[in-house]
């Protein structure tokens, strides 16, 4: 099967704890949930988030990366992929 490699993009992203901590990221609309209610992430529900995508409405969960992609677009990124698909440039670095 043909494999590819990633272009090399630079993007934006912001870590994601609450409400509040980005613009894009919206309360979770999570109108049923319990204030008990815990995600498999170990996060209660109602303490996640909601970003519109292209692609419709993704879950943001605490501690998800908030990228901003190449179209302007903006989307969650779990932290462990976001380790294996990005390293820091040299601003956040020095």
């Amino acid at each position: 099967m043909p494999r590819f490699t990633k272009k090399p993009v630079t993007i934006e992203a912001h870590r994601w704890f609450k409400t509040g901590d980005h613009p894009s990221v919206q309360p979770y609309p999570a109108a049923d949930a319990l204030p008990k209610d815990m995600c498999r992430c170990g996060a209660r529900v109602l303490d996640h988030g909601w970003v519109d995508t292209l692609e419709g409405g993704h879950v943001a969960c605490p501690g998800d990366w908030i990228i901003t992609g190449v179209k302007g677009e903006k989307y969650p990124c779990k932290p462990d992929v976001f380790e294996e698909t990005y390293t820091p440039t040299e601003d956040v670095i020095g």
